[in-house]
């Protein structure tokens, strides 16, 4: 039996693939899960604490003085979103002070997680077979799905 170099996978004279039982159980994620509990702590952050804004500032600027289209220009606006940067303990903090309506807010837009079944019913969890079916076949096949 010839085995590849960190011994992951071992394949028989007929090439049939064996996942090494005891790599699969190391890799293998806990379906326990612990949802943080928010409780007050401090006081209440300011919402202009919550998100850093700088970046997304600068390339806003930038897009309004460029002479591409308008449409373009909406583009690159949702686009710099993505440089939006999130101050999640500061957004636990705020949230632990924040009314019923704002909670259930943040809760929709995954700000934070109260539990497992509000996630999956947010759809927030919708891909977590297909990450389980990826991650079974790069143990097997050592990081190439190619090789089957």
């Amino acid at each position: 039996m010839s085995e590849y170099k960190n011994n992951q996978i071992k394949m028989n004279l007929f090439d049939e693939i064996e996942a090494d039982e005891e790599l699969i159980k190391e890799n293998n994620y806990t379906s326990k899960i612990n949802i943080p509990q928010y409780e007050i702590k401090g006081l209440q952050p300011n919402l202009n604490e919550l998100v850093n804004m700088q970046k997304y500032y600068e390339l806003k600027m930038k897009i309004q003085q460029s002479k591409v289209s308008e449409e373009e220009k909406k583009f690159l606006y949702m686009a710099a979103t993505r440089h939006l940067q999130f101050n999640y303990s500061l957004i636990a903090e705020y949230y632990a002070h924040a009314d019923k309506e704002m909670q259930e807010l943040m809760e929709q837009s995954a700000l934070v997680i109260i539990d497992f079944e509000d996630a999956i019913r947010n759809g927030y969890t919708q891909l977590l077979d297909r990450f389980k079916e990826i991650e079974e076949k790069d143990i097997l096949y050592n990081g190439d799905e190619d090789e089957k």
